[in-house]
């Protein structure tokens, strides 16, 4: 593990597509993300916690559900709306790691002619969701590189 270069961090921060979270240690296995926006969410291991490996199925979930809804409720407003992520864990070689994530929506409209325009609309968002929209999905579906570094290496 190396020390990351100080001109490619520069250069990363300063792109428009630059994404960043901030996590910081609250106590022992309790942690606090920061995003760029000043809101803040503790996560960990522990009563009242989500893990980490929970925090991803949440952020599929939660990005596929942003997609979906931001469409529907302009024709109405959902009486239920609940999304469920799920996955696998596989062990491979000694590390371990998720597989087969399942994404199931539960979305009811009440039945107007608002309601049945928005619940006819919910296939086609999903597949749009997971094919372009979602980044996290897409991210997790694609192979992406993931570099760890400690900034304190010599």
């Amino acid at each position: 593990m190396n020390k990351a270069p100080a001109e490619k961090t520069i250069v990363r921060r300063e792109s428009e597509d630059y994404r960043e979270v901030r996590v910081e240690r609250v106590d022992r296995l309790r942690y606090r993300a920061h995003g760029a926006n000043g809101a803040t969410l503790d996560f960990g291991v522990g009563d009242g916690l989500l893990t980490p490996v929970e925090l991803l199925l949440a952020a599929i979930a939660g990005c596929s559900s942003v997609d979906v809804d931001a469409v529907t409720t302009r024709r109405e407003i959902p009486q239920v709306f609940e999304v469920l992520a799920s996955a696998l864990k596989k062990h491979e070689d000694g590390a371990v790691r998720l597989d087969d994530v399942e994404v199931d929506f539960d979305v009811q409209f009440p039945e107007t002619e608002a309601g049945t325009q928005a619940a006819k609309m919910v296939d086609r968002l999903i597949r749009l969701s997971a094919e372009k929209d979602c980044t996290v999905s897409r991210t997790v579906e694609h192979p992406t590189k993931v570099e760890f570094h400690n900034v304190n290496a010599e």
